[in-house]
């Protein structure tokens, strides 16, 4: 395929093998509200807003019912917010112990700019959010040509296709046709898709695999196998064109 750019999601893709920074930062904060939510529970919406994220989670049948019990009432938008801003404030205290650039990166940004391939990125982090990890990142050696969070859309964050196509406007990329976007998410597939460009799984550190570097390698090459079957299927399912085991294999797919 001839590709002039491709968008890669931030956390979980690029950078934060697992995704665990806001994993973690949604647990502590449900917690705070005295809500024990699951990992699960929490890995189900990521890559959308963060607002949104809340929202779909305290929507979740269980969720709902364990704030009914312990409010005596439904959630509200006071609640979104509460929750929200105590998010903030956690993740933002992770943010830079996680990130760590995931393997293969740098390598397959190299061959990219070899081939004049332009390097975008989207996001579920606000520019608040961002900023400290782009800034790690490109003391680590990443720096993408541009960057957009929900911030610069209005915050129609993913789903809705409006990052990819300011990275598009910025890059100078006239073709959806032309562009790919990778990430880790259900959320970044469906971006990809409403905006009528080619979208990659990346497996490997994805949110949707839910593993650390240590966790996974720990596994045997069946449970390795069979865990990465899993995910390939939700990806798919979410309607992605390829779905690769990490950043290595990106370059096979690209004239």
């Amino acid at each position: 395929m001839t590709i002039e750019a491709v968008i890669f999601d931030w956390a979980g893709t690029t950078v934060d093998y697992g995704c665990f920074a806001p994993v973690q930062a949604f647990v502590d904060a449900f917690k705070e509200k005295r809500i024990d939510v699951t990992l699960e529970e929490v890995r189900e919406p990521m890559g959308m807003l963060k607002r949104t994220h809340i929202e779909t989670m305290l929507n979740m049948p269980r969720i709902k019912a364990l704030f009914k019990d312990e409010y005596g009432r439904s959630w509200d938008s006071n609640d979104v917010d509460e929750l929200l801003a105590t998010f903030t404030d956690k993740l933002m205290n992770k943010l830079v112990q996680e990130t760590e650039l995931k393997p293969f990166l740098l390598e397959a940004i190299e061959k990219l700019q070899e081939k004049g391939i332009a390097i975008g990125a989207t996001t579920g982090y606000t520019r608040q959010m961002i900023k400290p990890v782009a800034k790690r990142a490109e003391e680590l050696g990443y720096k993408p040509d541009a960057s957009f969070t929900p911030d610069e859309t209005e915050n129609m964050g993913r789903p809705y296709p409006y990052m990819i196509f300011e990275n598009m406007k910025a890059l100078g990329i006239i073709s959806v046709k032309n562009v790919i976007k990778v990430g880790d998410t259900v959320a970044d597939i469906q971006e990809a898709k409403n905006a009528g460009i080619r979208a990659f799984g990346v497996i490997e550190g994805s949110s949707l695999m839910g593993l650390s570097k240590e966790e996974y390698e720990s596994l045997s090459e069946q449970e390795q196998e069979a865990r990465k079957k899993t995910v390939e299927h939700k990806f798919y399912e979410a309607g992605a064109d390829m779905v690769i085991n990490n950043l290595s294999e990106l370059i096979e797919f690209i004239n």
